[in-house]
């Protein structure tokens, strides 16, 4: 096991920070803050200025941290030099009563002010925006008509050889009205959920129905 080497730095600021305490202690003591209200005067001093150093450490400098730091440096540093022996603790003079008996206020002011003011990161980066725009809900297959028996009915042409290049092309074949007015509903619904127009693919898969059925059906739909 390796030895145990204490740290000055860490030692030095153990010692400052009990004589402080002490300082502050004895000095709420003597302007009439007795029992737990004397140990809670220190532990609120030392609060506050961990506070303004961690807001200036974490988000930069900036004026309210600088503020209350400094507010709390003074509280600190001064009931240092009132105890000792500048000031009668027998006798307190008025106004150190009176400081001693509003620094509760004042503390929890800049407590809650370190703590709920936004830095200046934080109001250069305002939150993104979040799209609340409400997607048409797809029609369920269940609710889609049942086009078989007309389909069936549709006499689909044969195969015909390549054309040349000089003869027309072929004509499109019949489509039922009803299908035609069902694919254009699924044509309008895929445009509004998706901003695209219908393929000729997408279009037979939602309907059933054969390759070149689907592409007079999408011809008439243009």
């Amino acid at each position: 096991m390796g030895r145990i080497r204490p740290d000055p730095v860490l030692v030095q600021a153990v010692i400052a920070g009990a004589l402080s305490f002490a300082h502050l202690h004895d000095l709420a003591a003597a302007a009439g803050q007795d029992g737990w209200k004397a140990w809670a005067y220190p532990i609120s001093v030392d609060l506050l200025l961990v506070a303004a150093w961690r807001r200036l450490r974490n988000d930069g400098s900036s004026r309210l941290a600088w503020c209350w730091f400094l507010i709390a440096l003074v509280a600190s540093l001064g009931a240092n030099v009132a105890t000792a022996g500048f000031l009668d603790l027998r006798h307190p003079p008025a106004w150190l009563r009176f400081g001693i008996a509003g620094w509760p206020a004042l503390a929890f002011l800049g407590g809650t002010l370190l703590a709920h003011t936004r830095s200046a990161a934080e109001a250069a980066d305002p939150a993104p925006l979040v799209d609340v725009t409400p997607v048409p809900a797809a029609v369920p297959e269940a609710e889609l008509p049942d086009y078989t028996a007309e389909l069936s009915a549709v006499d689909l042409p044969a195969a015909a050889p390549p054309a040349e290049p000089s003869q027309p092309a072929p004509a499109p074949a019949p489509v039922p009205a009803a299908l035609v007015a069902h694919a254009r509903k699924v044509a309008d619904e895929h445009r509004a959920r998706t901003g695209d127009q219908i393929d000729t693919d997408t279009l037979r898969a939602r309907l059933g129905v054969p390759s070149q059925l689907a592409e007079s059906i999408a011809a008439q739909l243009t």
